[in-house]
């Protein structure tokens, strides 16, 4: 059973996606261990609750330096077993210490087709607005593995969404969540619990059934 640390600083509609598709049996072979947020009023951590998985809060604010906070939440993994690390709209720089521990066992879900609308500062809303500003046709999000760079690990899984005339960013990136975010991250948990997700050097290759 792949046991699954998700990571979360806001309302968790992905993290919902996730247990949702436990529940219906789309993810087979994982189990959410625990949830961690570095916001304490992250309505992710409610929704842990909810689920009857820990909720966990470890912030940044709460230790006397940054290197404390990093060694804290890696410990938090290790203690745990935790597998698969799954960054579901997680706002803090996950530290070098946890993506060395972990490494091609982080992944993250971003709303855009990287390498489109990614990097430093693209994150949420502000992904949207630069893909309405530019004038693209087609949008989508990607998982990918999480590396010592800002978006730039190996892709796992990509999907496509039109972006439509008059469209805002918050309609836009309402779309791209449930037309893809929700349904890209819970598959590639799923693909990893089978053992079918491998990389090789920049490329991530899947199994066929």
């Amino acid at each position: 059973m792949l046991r699954l640390a998700v990571l979360v600083s806001g309302g968790g509609t992905n993290l919902q996606a996730i247990m949702d598709a436990i529940r219906s049996g789309k993810i087979s072979g994982a189990e959410i261990i625990t949830v961690i947020s570095n916001n304490e009023g992250a309505y992710a951590l409610k929704r842990a609750q909810e689920y009857g998985c820990e909720a966990l809060l470890i912030s940044p604010k709460d230790y006397p330096s940054r290197e404390d906070f990093n060694e804290s939440l890696l410990q938090a993994l290790k203690e745990r077993k935790i597998d698969l690390v799954v960054l579901a709209g997680y706002l803090v720089v996950v530290p070098p210490c946890v993506i060395r521990e972990f490494e091609n066992r982080i992944i993250n879900i971003h709303p855009s087709l990287i390498p489109s609308f990614c990097g430093t500062g693209c994150y949420g809303l502000h992904v949207h607005e630069m893909a309405l500003a530019r004038g693209v046709k087609i949008s989508g999000a990607t998982v990918h593995f999480v590396d010592e760079g800002t978006d730039t690990g190996p892709i796992i899984m990509q999907k496509a969404v039109a972006v439509r005339q008059g469209d805002s960013p918050k309609t836009l990136q309402r779309r791209i969540m449930e037309e893809a975010e929700w349904i890209i991250l819970p598959e590639t948990i799923s693909l990893i619990a089978q053992g079918k997700v491998h990389v090789e050097g920049r490329s991530v290759l899947i199994d066929e059934d």
